[in-house]
């Protein structure tokens, strides 16, 4: 009994507190204590999932449904189709960006990486590279912590879903099927530390490269990554070392599928290069997946594996999407650090939309903060969502926060090393969206004082 009460006291003090942290953000809705019905209703399916991790798909489900059962029978015309379809229309455009666009690009192209990504890590095991790897790998704690810097540079050009499941993919096979919660927190840590600087690494980053943010402006997200990085693999490789040492030599006779590898190739590079030129990885990994059927036979399985983990994500990003924030604190270094823990269990997609509207935000420091925040908890990342796919046993937001403690550490240790040495460096208010030629002291000016700025 006490061991319950503990439990329930956790869930509360990790998952409800940084939801309504920015729970009074919305108006215009019925509200209990200031704060809007659709938060409560959205932080009881989060402590839902903290508590009950072994039926996260159907709590999920089920608070999506209260929710949108709630906005349609309470908020009065609730745009619905606007919000996911989007609105074209010039006074759309001019009223709503985030209506205007809708968030069916964002879900589809979820739904498209995780299945596809979980495909990707089944054919990367059949071609042999995750056997023979012992032979490369240190036999010590070295070995896992090698590992984690091989996810760590492959997500700052790939995916971070993708990084996290072929490295979960590896771990599986090297350490024999015996992975520590704890090294799978730090692997998913890693994977979303190497996305953070870069702007094809994360989906985040991503958004604001498109919506006119400089690739160097978000580079300096590396030095709070690369020391987060140092720290958890120190402690996540020690404890894997501790738990089950990696196989000091490859399996007998094992031998490369080059062909299936090069289909690992193609899928990758087409997930970058429909990233960079649609907007769209998950275009690129599926016409990919096409051709190599034409190959090689397709682990298509792997689909049904990864179908419930996909859509308990989609209903939380999509309940998410549903939350009345309409403003953020203003733009500060604290507001970032606190947006940090926020992504652990508010998706961070939408809470950069209001970022990349806000303006004045250091964006590396933004980017790190909300893309490795996540790490923090299971659900607070698509990789970490991916990852637990394959390690079902990572659902247990009590054990991914006791086991993975170390990634709550660096990420509060490299965000203070990143302030201590730059500093907070924020972007001019929608600067960044206007070209350098328009941009005189005159107009930006008059811009400012027309958005009601000083």
């Amino acid at each position: 009994m006490k061991h319950t009460l503990k439990m329930v006291i956790f869930a509360i003090l990790v998952v409800l507190f940084p939801v309504l942290a920015f729970a009074e953000g919305g108006s215009g809705g019925p509200a209990i204590a200031g704060i809007r019905i659709e938060f409560i209703l959205f932080a009881l399916t989060l402590l839902g999932v903290a508590l009950f991790h072994n039926q996260t798909f159907w709590v999920a489900i089920t608070g999506l449904t209260v929710i949108v059962l709630y906005k349609l029978f309470f908020i009065e015309a609730y745009p619905f189709a606007e919000h996911f379809l989007g609105d074209n229309s010039m006074m759309s455009q001019l009223a709503d960006k985030n209506l205007r666009q809708g968030e069916w690009g964002i879900l589809v192209n979820l739904l498209g990486l995780l299945l596809g990504f979980g495909i990707l890590a089944k054919i990367f095991e059949e071609s042999g590279v995750p056997d023979l790897l012992p032979n490369y790998l240190p036999n010590d704690w070295k070995g896992p912590a090698v590992l984690l810097v091989f996810v760590f540079i492959l997500s700052s050009f790939l995916d971070n879903i993708a990084a996290a499941m072929i490295g979960g993919t590896i771990a599986l096979v090297v350490f024999n099927g015996k992975v520590h919660i704890g090294y799978i927190a730090g692997l998913v840590a890693a994977s979303n530390a190497g996305g953070s600087g870069s702007i094809v690494g994360d989906t985040t980053t991503t958004m604001m490269w498109i919506d006119g943010v400089s690739a160097f402006n978000v580079l300096h997200a590396y030095v709070a990554a690369v020391v987060a990085l140092l720290i958890i693999m120190w402690f996540a490789a020690k404890q894997q070392d501790k738990y089950q040492r990696i196989t000091p030599d490859a399996t007998p006779g094992v031998k490369i599928d080059i062909t299936r590898l090069g289909i690992v190739v193609m899928i990758l590079f087409g997930a970058i290069l429909s990233n960079i030129y649609y907007d769209m990885p998950a275009l690129g990994v599926w016409v990919a997946l096409f051709i190599g059927a034409f190959i090689r036979k397709m682990p298509w399985e792997e689909v049904t594996a990864s179908i419930k983990g996909t859509i308990f994500l989609l209903c939380l990003v999509t309940a998410a999407s549903l939350m009345p924030v309409e403003t953020l604190p203003n733009a500060s270094w604290i507001t970032a650090f606190v947006l940090g823990f926020v992504s652990a269990v508010f998706d961070n997609i939408p809470l950069t939309k209001l970022c990349l509207e806000q303006g004045h935000f250091d964006w590396g420091m933004l980017a790190y903060a909300v893309g490795f925040g996540g790490s923090m908890i299971w659900f607070g990342s698509s990789a970490g969502v991916a990852i637990t796919n394959k390690f079902p046993e990572a659902r247990n937001v009590k054990n991914w926060i006791l086991q993975g403690w170390h990634v709550i550490l660096a990420y509060v240790v490299g965000f203070f090393v990143l302030y201590a040495t730059l500093g907070w460096e924020p972007a001019d208010n929608k600067a960044h969206k206007e070209p350098a030629s328009k941009c005189t002291a005159e107009f930006c000016k008059t811009r400012d004082e027309a958005q009601g700025l000083e």
